[in-house]
């Protein structure tokens, strides 16, 4: 199923380094699941106690003055943040919180590097725009819930009527977001040249694949 266009509530996150274990602390890495992580989500900013893996956001205490406890940011899908958004670790839990917590964009004026390649592995649109561009878009967020939507093959973000920003990512990064794939998947595109060469391999040497001795 392919989606080239993202649009929802925009979560506002007005400070520079937010790093990855304030994303997800280090505590909740221990499960080797990919996913279930929403719940940890800004887990020392969202909650007043402390979580275990075993437990829901339901059975937390709440900070209630932290925006994504808030109507209607609990149901966000793009996130605004300023610079260097994501460094620290290179933990991938990061991105699949997000991910889990139901974001499909993150904006911001630069990020860590490894943060920003795990998230084209799992359907997170990460988008670079200058610092001038994010302080607008601050301006415009500030007061009220607004909404932004994303063209991934315009490569837009549209945030009023007729208003927009280009941003840059390569197509083959949109690729995965617009079509879901992970690397497992990019693979198997080219299954059948690897069989090929794998039976070309096979032909070529055949000791290689005597398993009898």
């Amino acid at each position: 199923m392919t989606n080239s266009v993202i649009k929802g509530i925009v979560a506002t996150f007005d400070r520079d380094n937010i790093d990855t274990d304030q994303i997800i602390p280090t505590e909740y890495l221990k499960s080797i699941k990919k996913f279930g992580f929403g719940d940890f989500l800004f887990d020392g900013w969202r909650y007043l106690d402390e979580g275990r893996l075993d437990m829901t956001s339901e059975d937390r205490s709440k900070n209630h003055d932290f925006i994504l406890n808030k109507e209607p940011f609990v149901n966000a899908e793009i996130l605004l943040a300023r610079d260097n958004f994501g460094c620290g670790s290179s933990r991938e839990h990061a991105v699949w919180a997000l991910r889990d917590f139901g974001f499909k964009a993150v904006i911001a004026s630069s990020f860590g590097d490894i943060f920003y390649n795990n998230c084209f592995k799992n359907s997170v649109l990460p988008i670079k725009l200058s610092k001038e561009e994010i302080n607008h878009l601050f301006e415009i967020s500030s007061s009220l819930p607004v909404s932004f939507q994303i063209d991934l093959k315009t490569k837009d973000l549209k945030f009023s009527d007729d208003s927009y920003y280009s941003f840059d990512v390569k197509d083959s990064l949109l690729d995965r977001i617009i079509n879901n794939l992970d690397d497992v998947d990019i693979t198997l595109r080219d299954k059948a040249n690897i069989e090929t060469f794998e039976q070309i391999r096979r032909n070529q040497r055949p000791w290689l694949f005597d398993y009898t001795n």
